[in-house]
């Protein structure tokens, strides 16, 4: 349920405005409504949250060091001087200096030192490759060597021009295929440049890449020792996003202008759930506070509070999940959500074998979870209800693992119920046709409920107005289109379209354009003015249509699972009788069948959560535009090490 809010305006005086917005949050019940204001400090707080959240970005890519363990020396710096280091580095006496900078401010400086460091590195390893041909020599001996009047020049000669050179005297180092590296006496080559000489030798080059090399490893150990520090630092985090939202309500606090600052008042607005009414008056009467409260007008948009009992609060970490959050104005279609949804789960799963095995996960998990924090989260709840949706389903159509119903145990195959049992009388293969053809009527049946469902919806909520009959009208076209649906994609001779199905198709529509404008005013302008919308109404009829055929995605992804499974039985028992069989059909089925599993998880992502989502959201004209009520409120830190 979607709990129905008050808009609310606090007048204050300006001389009180810090002091109430602190007896505000205390109260924690009022969803404050920013208007986009700025203010040098809440921009020092947005930096000092980016700040912060880089630096926990940082170090989630490592695991802090156990307590006895040392990192790798690779470069031969001795542990001593490391150890000795770090516990200047980390020393809780050094923690708690004021000098010594906090733990985001030592992980972005180390990170940019890193960063440096790792330019440097590029650049001299660049210079090792380009002069490691040339040996270690100093390049200040040849320019001692020329102030004694020897002049060696070095080059990086084509062959062509090597070999054109003539009686020039020149020292070879070495060949290449097409280049050669040698040192002239004296002269230059004409039309060619000279090597250009590095700054330092090769060894000293080599040894600044060891001292870089181990400079970031250094880096790397302490990164992954303030990793430790995740939870203060996270802890931080969460007092600055409480800071900062504390600032933007100040900020957005109007006020009075051309008064005496003792006389001065301001106000802000924001939104109260209807039930927390009488604990804003309370606290507006013992602060002093002037309190308006009215309905939302049409033009506001309040933020959406979502309220339901226990059992549909399960759908909850899926929306979650998604993202997904209701208008105000919209429906809460929690409910009528979970139940489609565990329907749809457990038909794109199929398997009943499949449904056990998370049924055991969810059971885990639960025990595990009851057993650290004393509650069980909804996320793993709703793992349970889809499991246990997934066994029924896959118990009454007879699916264990992809087996064949004849190999099941007798008590497993007296479970499949009719419509879902292979009728002896018939062939094998007429029978299983039969079968499909039940289950693909069976998703047609929900994806019409659904549907209707949407409709009814909409009905109740346009009554008395005329527009409801509109909604009625489509109501009643769906339902013939459902016929029309059986007769043209099951079969024609088994469900012939009934007449009534075509009156109530075009019935319905032309209920659609006499009524969906009529919203007041003059009745036939509000007919004239649907029937210019004809083609896009039109096309919707036809959309209708085709959402009721989408719904046999259910069966076929379904049935998709259950030959993937199916062919990966085949391949484990065909395997020839023996240890083979054993060890590497068991292989077999653990990699086919886990290959399964995780590809109906991702198909339940697609299609299970679109049919809800696009089908039947749509038809509810959801659009999935709200925002969560967030209260203005003191928040509940985690328990970090003091900073």
């Amino acid at each position: 349920m979607i709990v129905p809010m008050k808009k609310a305006s606090l007048v204050v005086m300006e001389k009180y405005r810090a002091a109430s917005l602190e007896k505000l949050r205390e109260l924690g019940v009022v969803h404050l409504e920013s208007l986009n204001l700025s203010s040098e400090g809440l921009s020092k707080l947005l930096e000092q949250k980016a700040r912060i959240e880089l630096a926990l970005g940082i170090l989630r890519n490592y695991k802090a060091p156990e307590e006895d363990s040392e990192p790798e020396i690779p470069y031969g710096r001795r542990k001593e001087d490391r150890r000795r280091d770090d516990e200047a580095f980390y020393s809780a006496e050094a923690v708690n200096r004021p000098e010594v900078p906090d733990p985001v401010d030592q992980v972005l400086a180390l990170v940019e030192e890193r960063k440096r460091i790792q330019e440097r590195l590029a650049v001299d390893a660049k210079e090792q490759s380009r002069i490691e041909k040339w040996g270690d020599f100093d390049p200040a001996d040849l320019a001692d060597l020329k102030d004694r009047g020897v002049v060696l020049i070095p080059y990086e000669l084509p062959r062509r021009v090597y070999e054109a050179l003539g009686e020039t005297r020149v020292v070879v180092l070495s060949r290449e295929k097409s280049i050669v590296s040698c040192v002239v006496l004296d002269e230059a080559v004409p039309g060619e440049n000279p090597l250009v000489l590095p700054g330092k030798s090769l060894s000293e080059i080599r040894r600044g890449i060891a001292e870089m090399q181990d400079t970031l490893a250094t880096i790397e150990g302490r990164l992954a020792r303030l990793s430790s520090r995740e939870a203060s630092i996270r802890n931080k985090l969460e007092k600055v996003i409480e800071e900062i939202e504390f600032e933007s309500a100040r900020v957005n606090m109007e006020r009075v202008e051309g008064i005496s600052d003792e006389l001065t008042v301001c106000w802000l607005r924001g939104y109260i759930p209807y039930d927390q009414v009488g604990v804003l008056k309370r606290g507006a009467a013992e602060n002093g506070w002037a309190l308006m409260l009215d309905d939302p007008d049409e033009g506001d948009n309040p933020p959406t509070l979502v309220r339901n009992n226990a059992f549909v609060r399960l759908i909850q970490p899926l929306f979650n999940l998604l993202g997904t959050t209701p208008g105000y104005r919209e429906y809460d279609i929690s409910l009528s959500y979970l139940l489609f949804f565990s329907l749809f789960f457990a038909m794109i799963f199929g398997d009943a074998g499949y449904g056990s095995i998370l049924f055991l996960g969810a059971l885990l998990l639960g025990v595990r979870s009851k057993a650290k924090s004393g509650k069980v989260p909804d996320g793993v709840l709703l793992m349970g209800l889809l499991s246990f949706t997934t066994i029924l389903w896959g118990s009454i159509t007879g699916a264990w693992f992809a087996a064949p119903l004849e190999k099941l145990p007798a008590f497993l195959r007296a479970l499949v119920i009719p419509p879902f049992r292979p009728d002896p009388s018939l062939d094998p293969k007429a029978a299983a046709d039969l079968v499909q053809r039940n289950i693909k009527h069976l998703c047609f049946i929900v994806g019409a409920g659904q549907i209707v469902l949407a409709h009814l919806k909409n009905v109740k909520k346009e009554f008395p107005s005329l527009t409801a009959i509109a909604q009625l009208g489509w109501l009643c076209m769906v339902v013939g289109l459902y016929f029309l649906v059986l007769n043209l994609v099951l079969d024609k001779d088994a469900f012939p379209v009934p007449p009534f199905a075509l009156y109530l198709i075009g019935g319905g529509l032309g209920a659609f354009f006499i009524f969906s404008n009529q919203r007041g005013g003059n009745f036939f302008k509000n007919v004239l003015s649907s029937l210019a919308n004809f083609l896009p109404t039109f096309l919707n009829s036809v959309s209708s249509f085709s959402d009721i055929i989408s719904y046999i995605r259910l069966f076929a992804v379904g049935l998709a699972g259950a030959a993937i499974a199916g062919s990966f039985n085949s391949m484990a028992f065909g395997l020839p009788a023996g240890p083979v069989r054993i060890i590497a059909g068991g292989l077999i089925l653990l990699f086919g069948h886990g290959l399964n599993l995780a590809m109906n998880a991702l198909s339940v992502v697609v299609h299970g959560v679109r049919l809800n989502l696009l089908e039947y959201a749509g038809h509810l004209g959801i659009e999935w535009s709200g925002h969560k009520y967030s209260p203005f409120a003191l928040k509940k830190h985690g328990q970090g090490d003091a900073l």
